[in-house]
């Protein structure tokens, strides 16, 4: 795998690319968490539910936008949650990201990518539930270290500043978030 691998939002308005050496230090992971499957509903997405939803980690740097960066729009769960960047073109869900550029983080949908097999084989798996138990993690120390290694090596290079996600200047988001309020939240997973 030599070309870069292609990613575009439901219209195709919206759309950038990966290059595979960034692939191979990403870390594929499935999220069962009750946040990431309240993003995809609220996106009018399949229910998650049972499956996880599919997200290679990567830093900002590694991600390039080509085309439509202005459609992207950022919504919040809660006032302090993950930013949670969609088109607002067509509202495919895109990335999640921490709230600084100073922590270089952004999870990538894999459904985004013509070809989801490209990016590697799933290495780990966050907030399994267990009926009756705390949820579980699988691969969570593999997951953890592969993060950590990238945010060290983006702060000691500098490149933690080349994100498409933020002004560096202002450390604000490129967007303006919409915050839900509690009832809305609450709404997207009220049938469980």
């Amino acid at each position: 795998m030599s070309a870069p691998l292609r990613f575009a939002c439901a219209c195709g308005s919206l759309c950038g690319h990966v290059e595979p050496t960034s692939v191979k230090q990403g870390t594929r992971i499935l999220c069962h968490c009750a946040d990431c499957r309240a993003v995809e509903l609220y996106h009018g997405c399949p229910d998650p539910n049972g499956t996880g939803v599919d997200l290679l980690q990567l830093n900002p740097d590694m991600v390039t936008i080509d085309q439509g960066a202005e459609h992207l729009r950022l919504l919040k769960l809660s006032p302090k949650g993950l930013l949670r960047w969609y088109a607002g073109c067509c509202g495919t869900p895109l990335f999640n990201s921490l709230g600084k550029p100073k922590l270089p983080f952004i999870a990538v949908r894999s459904a985004l990518f013509d070809d989801p097999d490209q990016l590697g084989k799933v290495i780990a798996q966050a907030f399994i539930p267990q009926p009756g138990k705390p949820p579980k993690h699988e691969g969570a120390a593999r997951m953890t270290m592969k993060l950590a290694s990238r945010m060290i090596s983006a702060w000691a290079s500098g490149r933690w500043r080349q994100t498409p996600l933020f002004d560096i200047d202002s450390g604000a988001p490129k967007a303006e978030p919409l915050i839900l309020t509690k009832s809305e939240r609450r709404a997207l997973t009220a049938g469980e």
